[in-house]
């Protein structure tokens, strides 16, 4: 659980209807906007914010101190 760290960006692509426009099992909304999504809250915004819940969207250009990714690593057996 890393919330709070970063702003984490994520697949989805931001439009303030999102939600309405793609299915529950899917929630990868990919319209061709130009934000991102962002997720998660950082260290430099308030304690509200620190929740996976939490959404913002940038610019996908944009670098920042409060902004980053979480990689993942599978291993196959």
């Amino acid at each position: 659980d890393m919330s709070g760290n970063v702003w984490e960006w994520v697949q989805d692509w931001y439009a303030g209807d999102a939600y309405s426009k793609h299915g529950v099992d899917n929630p990868i909304y990919e319209a061709g906007v130009s934000l991102r999504v962002l997720r998660g809250g950082s260290w430099r915004y308030d304690a509200r914010f620190v929740r996976c819940a939490s959404r913002d969207f940038s610019g996908p250009g944009r670098r920042d101190d409060f902004l980053g990714f979480r990689l993942l690593r599978t291993l196959t057996f």
